[in-house]
């Protein structure tokens, strides 16, 4: 089964129900669909999710800039999944905890965790709560957590493609890219086996764009956010 994006034309599956506290969903007002996590809209400004919390391990790769895996993490978390990010960067992360508020006795929220660069344990996934576990280690990611259980979803964020970096990008689900130099341009279609035109296109987006690439999917799409989104993450962009 591959991970596909979906729009409310189309008839492509429903996406699990989770749980999530009301103030969350307050505090971050998602645009999401029944579990699914809206990623941007299409051309005609329909809104494209995708199920990216399901019942079999999911690898998610992320080419672009921190502001594009951050409204990721923020909107898998408001749809009542637990976050674990593994980064080298932790102030950088630190807008979900946040986010995420704190429990009655003002300790913070468990659904966000921020971990080292090394393998701890996990929290275990299941269909009412199911797993996000961010990897944030460069260009060339060591596979720390490898999703193996179902309702756990390892993203990948790779701020520009290299070529050592290509069996993780090989093994994705979905890969959602933001513009590229045309050197790395090049290697995608290296990577994806692109033709031409598809290579062309990856070095033209606009900072608000976005091409979600899967298996017999090419699909652009403008990133979109909501007003509490850009408090917390500032206006859509290209990098950091």
């Amino acid at each position: 089964m591959s991970l596909r994006l979906r729009d409310p034309g189309q008839n492509n599956g429903v996406a699990p129900e989770f749980t999530v506290d009301p103030a969350l969903l307050d505090a971050i007002s998602p645009s999401g669909d029944r579990g699914g996590i809206v990623v941007g809209s299409g051309l005609k400004g329909e809104p494209l999710t995708i199920s990216a919390l399901r019942s079999m391990p999911t690898r998610i790769v992320l080419v672009g800039g921190l502001f594009l895996a951050r409204q990721v993490a923020l909107r898998a978390m408001a749809v009542g999944a637990w976050v674990v990010i593994a980064t080298g960067r932790p102030a950088a992360w630190q807008v979900l905890p946040r986010a995420a508020g704190t429990q009655p006795d003002g300790r913070p929220s468990p659904l966000v965790q921020i971990r080292r660069l090394s393998p701890v344990e996990l929290p275990r996934p299941s269909e009412d709560a199911p797993l996000l576990v961010v990897t944030d280690g460069g260009p060339t990611p060591q596979d720390l957590f490898p999703p193996r259980s179902p309702w756990q979803t390892t993203v990948y964020v790779l701020p520009y493609l290299h070529p050592q970096a290509t069996t993780i990008a090989n093994a994705a689900d979905i890969v959602l890219m933001q513009r590229l130099p045309v050197g790395q341009a090049e290697l995608a279609a290296r990577i994806w086996r692109l033709p031409p035109q598809m290579m062309r296109q990856l070095t033209t987006l606009k900072d608000d764009q976005v091409v979600a690439l899967g298996a017999n999917l090419w699909r652009p799409l403008r990133l979109v956010t909501t007003q509490k989104e850009q408090q917390l993450l500032g206006p859509v962009r290209r990098g950091d």
